[in-house]
């Protein structure tokens, strides 16, 4: 016995199997990927990385990915182009740091801010020893030391 739905669902199916909107569908004749493999319950998550090209590192909890990326730092400031895109990037890391240690959440690891002045260095001694005998230029100072005076705009 089926119920007036099921009635329903079912010549729906019927009527669109006469109109052969099921007919070459892709995968029709083709075996079930994975069949003759073990079971395996993160299966859907693995195809879905795979398929969208997600790393895998984006699955770690944060205090583990900010320790990765703080070891993979040095490799990541190689590419940058200046001194205060460095530091910018360092203080960026930093800022997500410090705001995982105020609210931790997670496994307990330990995960220090950065030291700018360190990394700045280290990026400095990379790029000497890619490109010997170039120099990087100074930062530019600025035109005048004095502050630009501010208007008032009360009355005397």
């Amino acid at each position: 016995m089926t119920t007036d739905w099921e009635a329903v669902v079912e010549a729906q199916i019927r009527s669109a199997q006469e109109r052969g909107e099921f007919d070459n569908l892709p995968g029709a004749g083709k075996p079930i990927p994975g069949r003759d493999m073990p079971y395996d319950e993160g299966w859907w998550i693995r195809s879905f990385m795979e398929r969208e090209q997600i790393p895998s590192d984006l699955l770690l909890p944060t205090p583990l990915q900010l320790r990765r990326r703080i070891e993979q730092l040095p490799a990541e400031l190689r590419d940058l182009p200046t001194e205060e895109a460095v530091r910018s990037y360092v203080a960026a890391l930093n800022t997500e740091v410090v705001a995982w240690l105020r609210t931790p959440t997670g496994p307990r690891v330990v995960v220090r801010p950065v030291n700018v002045d360190e990394a700045v260095r280290r990026w400095r001694a990379d790029r000497e020893r890619a490109a010997p005998g170039v120099t990087a230029p100074e930062p530019q100072r600025a035109a005048s030391a004095r502050p630009r005076r501010r208007w008032r705009w009360w009355r005397r």
